[in-house]
């Protein structure tokens, strides 16, 4: 049974930082392209950042960049999300995704597996 379980969220003012964590477990995980998505109220399902299998090469959405860092560590199963600069537009809910598929897909409908979201939100 393959499960991908979310922690790291909270509450943390304007310019502040977070980081996120995802484990798996039954899967191989190295075998995964890891994404993270997002979710506010009243909003689809965007996609935050993605990272190849070795972690060699990363994705970002636009409004991110230069603020939040994706990482993984093989070793242990778990891939990061290093939140920086935080405003309160990354107020959502923030989940993790794996794909098996070979590249990072930025469409949630991609992914195979999906952890139960970790709630962030950014006060002014």
């Amino acid at each position: 049974q393959v499960q991908l379980v979310e922690s790291g969220g909270g509450l943390v003012q304007d310019g502040g930082s977070l980081r996120l964590s995802c484990t798996a477990s039954g899967l191989t995980f190295s075998n995964y392209i890891m994404g993270w998505f997002r979710q506010a109220p009243g909003k689809e399902r965007e996609f935050v950042a993605g990272i190849t299998r070795s972690g060699g090469t990363t994705y970002y959405t636009d409004s991110v960049k230069g603020r939040f860092t994706i990482s993984r560590d093989n070793a242990k199963n778990t891939v990061y999300l290093q939140m920086n600069s935080l405003k309160t537009e990354d107020t959502a809910v923030y989940y993790c995704a794996a794909d098996q598929y070979y590249r990072v897909m930025t469409s949630p409908r991609e992914y195979d597996y999906w952890g139960q979201g970790t709630q962030v939100t950014v006060s002014s």
